[in-house]
């Protein structure tokens, strides 16, 4: 019969590798079915109990009660079985980036007749429209940029790309007429 002496001594002890081999014969099967009622899938199961004993065996010096290892093995288990399931309904939803497909030839031909048709439209607008809208939308310069390079203020490049656009916009819709 153990006294309570004894199971003091015995608790004060640290858990060594034997006490591991002890608790997984013990353990194993339970927290397996466990894990199989939570993520409903053996391998699934069986891998999160594997970690929740490679986790223990790291931190066998500080348990010193082989209660709190079952204590601490089954939270584990539920712990690492929430993971498995995040994981699976992260990797379910996942959707990858569908690849678009590179442009056909007839997809170029009609491109490359847009872009004749809206460099020919820059030709018929004024010069000032032209530079201005060359600036903004080839060259990429912000509004101020474009203030500077053609000596007229930040009013004017705005009102001037507007009104370029409109023209431009004008002169594309009558030569598809």
């Amino acid at each position: 019969m153990t006294t309570t002496t004894e199971l003091g001594t015995r608790r004060q002890r640290h858990l060594d590798a034997d006490d591991l081999a002890e608790l997984y014969a013990a353990h194993r099967l339970a927290l397996v079915r466990l894990a199989v009622l939570l993520v409903d899938d053996q391998a699934s199961a069986e891998d999160v109990v594997q970690d929740a004993f490679a986790s223990l065996a790291t931190r066998l010096h500080k348990l010193r009660d082989p209660n709190a290892a079952v204590g601490y093995l089954r939270t584990s288990v539920v712990n690492g079985s929430r993971s498995a399931l995040r994981r699976r309904r992260t990797a379910r939803g996942y959707v990858p980036p569908s690849e678009a497909e590179p442009p056909g030839p007839d997809d170029r031909v009609v491109l490359a007749e847009e872009h004749r048709e809206v460099l020919a439209g820059l030709d018929r607008l004024a010069p000032r429209q032209r530079e201005v809208l060359v600036l903004r939308y080839w060259s990429g310069l912000s509004e101020a940029e474009i203030a500077e390079a053609c000596g007229i203020s930040r009013g004017a490049v705005k009102s001037t790309a507007s009104r370029a656009l409109d023209a431009l916009e004008k002169i594309l819709k009558g030569d598809a007429r």
